[in-house]
Order: C-alpha cells, then structure tokens, then sequence
C-alpha cells in the first residue's frame, strides 16, 4: 500500500493593530480532525482527511488524496495562543490570534460544527476554552 502523501494548504495571513489571522481551506475534513498549534513564531495547522465512498461502486475518476494536511505559517509577529479563536465552516478554518511580547504556545482542537455555523473555539482576548473543555 502506497503512503498518502501530505498535502500543504494555502492560507492567507492578515494582521491588524491588535491581533494576526490566519485563514486556510481544510475541504473534506471533520472539525475534530484539525489540530492547530502556536509555538516558537509559528501556527501549524495539521488535519487528516479521511477516505472516501465504499462499497459495490465502479471507480470512473479518483482524484481525492485522502491522508494528512499540514501547514505551516511563521507568523509577522509574536501571539498569545492560549487567548486564540478557531472557527471552522464550510471547509475554511480561520485562527485570530492577538499579538503579544512573546508568543505563548498552545494547541487547540476544533469539536464540532453545526450545518450552518462554525464553532468558536476560545476568544482572542480572552482565554481559549471549548464547550467541552478541550483546547
């Protein structure tokens, strides 16, 4: 069996007065699949996606690459990531981080999204948490 290769995403970084965003497609992955971690000057966002259709079906045309995502960003300037908000929604996952003196690591984990919305997963300026308690 051939190793999945892992597929880097593009994102797009913003920064503002008081915090730095990071936006990446994550298309066909779970929220609980993604992990985004803030250490030493960088975000990485890791995610893995999962195989697709089985079953008695005929193959025509396969150019889903299930296996892991990663990517990883050196950010414009130092961030507190325990005080990070992570959403996830139709495929998009966006992180705000607010600056800081020194950047703080954390790692967070995205639960659950409903049909419409993403969740929010913490608060930039207050202290990241989760509905069930996992960041």
């Amino acid at each position: 069996m051939q190793q999945a290769k892992t597929q880097e995403i593009p994102v797009k970084v913003y920064r503002s007065d008081e915090r730095v965003t990071v936006a990446a497609p994550m298309p066909g992955l779970e929220p609980e699949d993604i992990v985004v971690e803030v250490a030493d000057g960088r975000m990485m966002l890791h995610g893995e996606l999962r195989g697709t259709l089985k079953g008695d079906k005929d193959v025509l045309t396969d150019e889903w690459n299930p296996g892991p995502y990663h990517r990883e960003v050196r950010l414009p300037e130092p961030v507190d990531g325990t005080m990070a908000n992570a959403t996830y929604n139709n495929g998009v996952i966006v992180v705000v981080m607010p600056k800081a003196s020194a950047t703080k690591p954390a790692k967070l984990r995205l639960n659950t999204v409903s049909a419409t919305q993403g969740e929010r997963v913490g608060n930039a300026g207050k202290p990241a948490r989760s509905p069930q308690g996992t960041v």
